[in-house]
């Protein structure tokens, strides 16, 4: 947003600054007309509101301006759109007034929604005293055929070195480190990768395993268990699970009750897309 410069002949567009005495101030308080149509100082702090942070710490002075500025050339510009009483723009305003309405109603329901009682209960239900699970420290070396990779396993139960071998013959990009892959947990790896894993001891070799990268030959060096994340790493997460829940809440009971009649029926779903309808008079 950026305030326009002032309008230095607004009076030749049918402006008129009505004052009001400082006691008078109300939110239906007159602080200007454009062309006979009022706007309020109600209008003024509404705006205000929906300001980014950074131009509501402007001087009062200058947001004041700004604000009047700003919403007198948008009242000036949709008396225009009125005059030509455009049904398009009619429809389309119809549409954020109702979208505006029901997100400021969710908006509020779900920040009421959220509690430290509640993130803590939903904490404490969840995670509180829970392994957060397992994790593996595996080398592999990958080859691009079954073959290959058959020959690694029998020469690593003949006591060959995992890691010289990982550096002689891996075409994955582990292979200069000796196949080391790090810790990783679930998820990590792609299925086939880490389906064989879940079936390894540490120190096993596996058979050959094809994935969409090639064959590979992996070696499970160890595993450990992870402990349940802290409140404060997953507090995002149980606040937007609060929120969901508030928010369906909130349109099943708006739905409770109401009456609603659909003619779908009696439509072909395509007329959807008939945008010419809008163009009829």
């Amino acid at each position: 947003m950026r305030f326009p410069q002032s309008f230095s002949a607004a009076i030749l567009i049918g402006m008129a600054i009505v004052g009001q005495p400082a006691l008078a101030q109300q939110a239906d308080t007159v602080v200007a007309t454009v062309n006979g149509d009022e706007i309020t100082l109600g209008h003024m702090i509404a705006l205000q509101q929906r300001l980014p942070e950074q131009y509501r710490q402007y001087p009062d002075n200058v947001l004041y301006d700004g604000i009047m500025e700003q919403l007198i050339q948008q009242l000036l510009l949709s008396q225009k759109v009125d005059a030509a009483n455009d049904a398009v723009t009619k429809l389309r305003v119809e549409n954020e007034i109702r979208a505006f309405k029901a997100g400021q109603l969710l908006d509020e329901v779900s920040t009421s929604a959220i509690t430290e009682e509640k993130i803590q209960a939903i904490y404490d239900e969840q995670y509180a005293g829970q392994d957060g699970g397992v994790e593996w420290q595996a080398s592999h070396i990958l080859v691009g055929s079954e073959n290959e990779a058959k020959a690694l396993v029998v020469a690593l139960n003949d006591g060959a070195d995992f890691a010289e071998l990982a550096k002689e013959k891996s075409t994955g990009p582990s292979g200069p480190r000796g196949g080391e892959l790090g810790w990783f947990g679930p998820g990590m790896m792609v299925p086939e990768f880490e389906n064989a894993l879940t079936d390894m001891a540490v120190n096993d070799i596996s058979a050959p395993v094809k994935t969409q990268f090639g064959w590979h030959v992996i070696k499970l060096n160890d595993t450990r268990e992870t402990p349940a994340p802290t409140l404060d790493e997953v507090r995002e997460e149980i606040s937007n699970t609060i929120q969901t829940i508030a928010v369906d809440a909130a349109i099943d009971a708006a739905q409770d009750g109401a009456v609603i009649v659909m003619n779908k029926d009696e439509f072909d779903p395509a007329i959807i897309r008939a945008t010419d309808l809008l163009l009829q008079k």
